[in-house]
């Protein structure tokens, strides 16, 4: 690109060179880059004056551009001459030498990009970059040169050498001061491991100086939340060794006296709050152990309090008074007005597929709202609720004024849909194939589309709903499955079921934490036995119990339910807890006329991350009304899954007449769980959990008409008698219609179990291994004490 010249009209031709009116300026030097672009660069046009300071100015701002390489402005006799030596524009950037990080994690870490403008203080700078990212991979003596590899039309190739370097290791880990706990447990505290051969799969038995920061912040939470106020730590050392070959790291604390909670006070100037409301809401109680955790849990609790009362700012906050000769510390809350604080604008970032609405209609505040810590909190849980995002995390930034914030929320897409075609094996369906086709967000609009075929010796399904999660524009959910499906339950209840139906349903807020539901299910039943077993003429075997359920029935019904949920994560829970209530009436038409009750209940409490105990207890009754009994398909069966230690419908009530004892099913059931999930000490990314286990519950209570025998029926006392045709042939012996059947055996005892549970996300899908020992149970019970199941989420 040649010289070239803006001429301003009408100016005269004679000019100092000190300075002057600029007549023309002149760009040389430029290849790429347009003339009239480096003329919009500067401070000064055509027509305007120029002096020494303006042509400081122009040069500035050329630099500041990062085009130029060099550049120089003169003024001779009213030209401004602009010379430029233009940057290079960047073919490639390759890195050499990296063996410990992954290049796309290079790239990710760097400015430079092709196509993009070289400069020597850009590659500088990610030079710095790319060693401080080995440092904290554990590679402190890591270098890193650059170098330019010139290509025609000022084209370079960037080149960055790197020279890794031995990873540094920590050789140990000690602790001065310490008397309270052992080196031991304190080493089980920080994050920082010492090296050894085995843990090839941990990132953290290396130094990393930024580590040693958070190993002080996790030793003074250890510390204090056991009762050490005053602890400190005085200094955290990382010592090279001698022959360089790792790090000593050594940290000196000041343990100081253990405290207890003093005195515990609420103080207010809010005058619609209740001091004493508030201070038995406070979860502190004098004479305990001094804990950190706790405090903040009080302020959590008394910030909730007010913003449920209606003050939606508040400032809780705490003030210690330590008295060391008693060996206490007095906590005083005060609760006040906080400065009023408004919702400017919410942004969503992070949503590729979800559409924003879907997200903002989970919030609980909306743009103009005073800003509600609690109601922000519960808006995180409910959008992880949704299931569509694998982190949620909402945070403050400020607003356009003082007295304003935005939220952002930020979200990181997980897949949500889904199309597979598996084949397995478990110790009860046997073969099992699955072809499923499933989305939870359809269109990123939050709708539940779903169509599956399961085979598997137990069960054949074919499955088809949808659900609109915002029914008319409400809140209310709204959704329809048509599903047909086999069971073929000969193995255990000599009976097998094909049924076709539809439901639908609906899901409606009744309170900040509770929804209500209703539904209406209308489908088809057809019950079948093995008709040998029941041929009068073949000698009926079977009792009029299982023998009288054959047929097709028409079930009708309607039912409602309601739930309340306070725990504080929907998905993996550690604190809270919820209960559900449904009820079916099944009889507005049809053929089949019961009432069903359930109720289920869980509490979660987390000690740890990894040691959550939680409680669940559920319990259902069913009852025939207008003169109907309750059939066989419609009873309660547990065992499974649903009961542990047994096989499904492993307990309960059973027919044994023949050896097999199928089973019956139960009109009322009662079971409790007790679960502790414990660490297994292997790596996340194994994917491998696992929770001990106890479960405790009875099923039973026929109906009176299955507990009596009925002609035909078998006297399991006498099975058989001499034939008085033919005495050394034995016929059926009949019981006695009307009495009490003895070969139906139905016990409302209790049956227990305990066990370990191990649930392994496999590269082949979930799979769960329950391992049991039974405690207690009936001698007609089937048992199960190894059980292995894969499943597929939908």
């Amino acid at each position: 690109m040649g010289t070239a010249a803006v001429v301003a009209p009408g100016v005269a031709a004679a000019q100092q060179q000190q300075g002057g009116v600029v007549q023309r300026i002149l760009v040389q030097g430029n290849e790429r880059i347009e003339q009239s672009t480096v003329v919009s660069y500067l401070p000064v046009q055509p027509g305007e004056m120029v002096d020494s300071a303006k042509m400081d100015l122009a040069l500035k701002a050329l630099f500041r551009t990062d085009l130029f390489a060099d550049v120089k402005v003169d003024f001779q006799n009213g030209d401004l001459i602009v010379t430029v030596v233009e940057n290079p524009i960047i073919n490639r950037v390759i890195f050499e030498g990296n063996k410990g990080l992954k290049e796309d994690k290079l790239r990710d870490e760097v400015t430079v990009r092709p196509r993009g403008i070289f400069t020597r203080a850009k590659a500088q700078g990610d030079v710095q970059r790319i060693v401080e990212l080995y440092r904290r991979s554990g590679r402190i003596s890591a270098t890193v040169e650059p170098q330019i590899i010139e290509l025609p039309q000022k084209r370079v190739d960037l080149i960055f050498k790197i020279d890794e370097g031995p990873k540094s290791g920590i050789l140990s880990v000690n602790f001065l001061g310490n008397k309270a706990f052992s080196d031991n447990d304190l080493r089980d505290v920080v994050v920082t491991e010492e090296s050894r051969w085995y843990k090839f799969f941990s990132n953290n038995a290396n130094y990393d100086p930024d580590r040693l920061e958070y190993d002080k912040e996790q030793l003074r939470k250890h510390y204090r939340n056991r009762g050490y106020y005053d602890f400190r730590v005085s200094s955290a050392v990382a010592e090279l060794a001698p022959d360089k070959n790792g790090f000593v790291v050594t940290y000196t604390v000041d343990e100081g006296p253990r405290y207890r909670f003093g005195k515990l006070q609420v103080q207010t100037t809010l005058q619609k709050l209740d001091k004493t409301v508030l201070e038995a809401l406070v979860p502190i109680r004098s004479g305990t152990t001094y804990q950190d955790e706790a405090i903040e849990q009080a302020t959590d609790a008394l910030t909730f309090a007010a913003g449920a009362a209606g003050f939606a700012f508040v400032d809780v906050r705490p003030r210690y008074t330590p008295d060391r000769a008693k060996g206490v510390v007095d906590v005083t809350f005060e609760v006040n007005e906080g400065p009023r604080v408004y919702v400017d604008r919410i942004d969503i970032v992070g949503n590729t597929q979800t559409l924003d609405y879907v997200i903002r209609r989970e919030m609980s505040v909306v743009e103009g709202d005073a800003y509600n810590r609690a109601l922000v909190d519960r808006s995180k849980r409910q959008i992880r609720a949704l299931g569509f995002f694998k982190e949620v995390d909402i945070t403050e930034v400020p607003g356009s004024a003082p007295d304003r914030t935005a939220i952002q929320v930020k979200v990181e897409e997980q897949p949500t849909g889904e199309l597979s075609f598996s084949a397995g094996y478990s110790s009860v369906d046997q073969l099992v194939l699955d072809l499923g086709v499933t989305q939870r967000n359809f269109r990123g609009r939050g709708q539940d589309v779903r169509a599956r075929i399961s085979v598997g010796s137990l069960r054949q399904q074919i499955d088809l709903g949808f659900t609109e999660p915002r029914f008319l524009g409400r809140d209310l959910a709204a959704g329809v499955d048509l599903y047909a499906y086999r069971l073929d339950y000969s193995d255990f209840s000599a009976y097998k079921t094909s049924t076709v139906g539809f439901t639908l349903r609906g899901n409606f807020p009744l309170s900040i934490d509770s929804r209500g539901a209703v539904r209406y299910v209308l489908r088809q039943e057809d019950i079948d036995l093995d008709g040998f077993f029941c041929d009068p003429t073949q000698g009926q075997v079977l009792s009029t119990a299982l023998c009288s359920q054959i047929g097709k029935r028409l079930t009708s019904l309607v039912g409602y339910g309601a739930r309340l949920d306070r725990r504080n994560d929907y998905l993996n829970p550690t604190r809270g807890f919820y209960i559900d209530f449904n009820q079916d009436l099944a009889g507005l038409g049809g053929d089949v006329n019961y009432v069903r009750t359930d109720i289920e209940a869980a509490w979660f409490h987390g000690f740890t991350k990894d040691f959550i105990f939680s409680v669940t207890g559920s319990a259902g009754y069913v009852l025939g009304w207008a003169g109907d009994d309750v059939r066989i398909n419609d009873r309660y069966y547990k065992g499974g899954l649903t009961f542990r230690g047994f096989e499904t419908a492993g307990i309960g009530p059973r027919d044994i007449s023949l050896q097999r004892a199928d089973a019956l099913g139960g009109k009322a059931y009662a079971i409790g769980t007790f679960e502790l999930t414990v660490p297994t000490f292997l790596p996340e990314q194994y994917g491998i959990k696992a929770a001990l286990f106890t479960d405790v519950g009875t099923l039973g209570k026929l109906d009176k008409r299955d507990k009596t025998y009925q002609p035909g029926d078998l006297d399991c006392l006498q099975p058989s008698i001499p034939d008085p045709a033919d005495p050394t042939k034995f016929i059926n012996n009949p019981a006695v219609p009307g009495t009490r059947n003895v070969c139906i055996r139905d016990d409302l005892s209790l049956r227990a179990s305990a066990g370990v549970s191990v649930f392994w996300k496999s590269p082949m899908g979930p799979i769960r291994f329950d391992f049991s020992r039974i405690l207690a149970k009936e001698d007609y019970d089937r048992k199960e004490l190894f059980r292995f199941s894969t499943s597929t989420r939908f």
